[in-house]
């Protein structure tokens, strides 16, 4: 059994619905189909989701919600007219949606009609059953999914039917509509990959597989044909977007393949993830950065001889708000690394103060507009001269190197660049070391 998911772009209209109509025709083992929202046509067009997001935000100004719906409904009755497809049964669809909203039903709603949308038209088209992923999934209050979804879904899945299935959505323990975070379609498909235990997650974009570097940064950039579980969640950690990173949770253990395909060129091989891989001939995978980090530093003569001080520093950052993505420590300070959208120049401010007068420091010093870049490989703790090649890359480039970290994880070199750098950083590291 192969599990799909087509993304935005795969459904973003009528030409690419029959697109994935053939895909799926074309191999009896693509039973279970799992879709976005319709995504962008051209560079100028808005995607579903963020209209229905603007829905949810006029009612909560207390207007209707009119105006933006009416696009919605002109994008899937552009589609169903198309495909020749009679909307006796999506017009009262539409209005009672758009009720919905109108009464209050909230922006995890709102935003999921998109997919619910979606995957009623393509069942539609296909002539497969729809189910509804509000019934199967259970999102816990942390985002994470509970381990009953799997149970439900095992339970309702007949192996001799073909499904259309929303992404993105499943409810909370009441009951109620919630959505994962965007690009959460992912999710729900390895979900159900896990659920049915797939032979295969197929996830069908508008790429060729996933780049060793951002393809609008390089001409050429070079596919990667094969990637391991941790490769791509570093990656994803550092700002590459191409599969979202929480979906490899339900994967991991069960060990199931996942292949990244092109809708819109199915005969490409596309980049394969898996547990392992030989990374002999391969050892880096890929070079990505993301920016908008902050970083704060406190010193204090002999500060790690006291016991329990990172975890009373750490807890006083939760009290102001901030949760630290990276962290480095030297002989007597410690450095965290954070969002900036965590803390305004008010909060540092204050919560500097409190730092040095609670744990009596010698100096907290405040950095912003930090980028960090990650170069990824399994095999890169045992390349020789990885490190100085990196760092020589840089100063070349006359790029700041803010601050390095290796060895904390085994397949991934951190490097902290000016975010004004941040481009040119992953360049020169893509040049220096693909």
């Amino acid at each position: 059994m192969i599990v799909c998911k087509f993304g935005g772009s795969s459904v973003a209209d009528a030409a690419q619905l029959r697109k994935i109509k053939q895909i799926v025709d074309s191999d009896p083992k693509r039973t279970i189909v799992i879709v976005s929202a319709p995504g962008k046509r051209r560079s100028d067009d808005e995607k579903v989701t963020d209209m229905l997001y603007g829905c949810a935000a006029l009612v909560d100004q207390g207007k209707p919600c009119k105006p933006i719906f009416e696009k919605v409904v002109e994008r899937y009755s552009t589609i169903l007219d198309d495909l020749k497809i009679d909307r006796t049964e999506f017009d009262p669809l539409f209005r009672r949606i758009e009720a919905e909203i109108n009464e209050g039903a909230g922006s995890h709603y709102a935003a999921s009609r998109g997919e619910y949308l979606s995957a009623k038209v393509v069942a539609s088209f296909f002539g497969w059953e729809f189910l509804d992923t509000q019934d199967l999934i259970t999102i816990d209050i942390d985002g994470t999914v509970a381990s009953s979804s799997y149970e439900k879904i095992a339970r309702v899945i007949d192996p001799k039917k073909r499904y259309v299935i929303p992404g993105f959505y499943g409810s909370d323990n009441e009951g109620i509509i919630r959505t994962f975070s965007r690009g959460g379609s992912d999710i729900t498909a390895s979900v159900f990959a896990r659920a049915v235990g797939a032979d295969v997650y197929e996830n069908w974009t508008d790429v060729s597989g996933i780049y060793a570097i951002d393809p609008r940064l390089v001409e050429n950039a070079k596919v990667v044909q094969e990637l391991t579980y941790q490769e791509v969640r570093a990656l994803a950690g550092v700002g590459a977007n191409v599969f979202h990173e929480e979906a490899i949770a339900p994967l991991y253990h069960h060990v199931i393949p996942i292949n990244i395909k092109n809708t819109n060129d199915p005969t490409a091989e596309g980049t394969w993830i898996r547990a392992s891989r030989d990374y002999a001939d391969t050892p880096l995978a890929g070079v990505s950065a993301k920016g908008g980090y902050t970083r704060i530093v406190v010193q204090k003569l002999l500060l790690l001889k006291k016991v329990g001080i990172r975890q009373g520093l750490l807890t006083m950052l939760h009290v102001f708000g901030v949760h630290p993505t990276f962290t480095s420590s030297g002989i007597d300070s410690l450095a965290w690394y954070f969002d900036s959208s965590q803390a305004n120049e008010q909060i540092l401010v204050s919560l500097c103060a409190r730092l040095k007068e609670e744990f009596e420091l010698d100096e907290v010093t405040v950095t912003t507009d930090i980028a960090i870049v990650g170069v990824i490989g399994e095999g890169s703790s045992r390349l020789e001269g990885l490190t100085s090649k990196a760092t020589g890359a840089l100063a070349e480039g006359g790029i700041e190197l803010l601050f390095l970290s290796v060895g904390s994880s085994p397949n991934t070199l951190l490097l902290g660049v000016p975010q004004n750098k941040q481009k040119e950083a992953v360049i020169a590291l893509y040049a220096e070391l693909f």
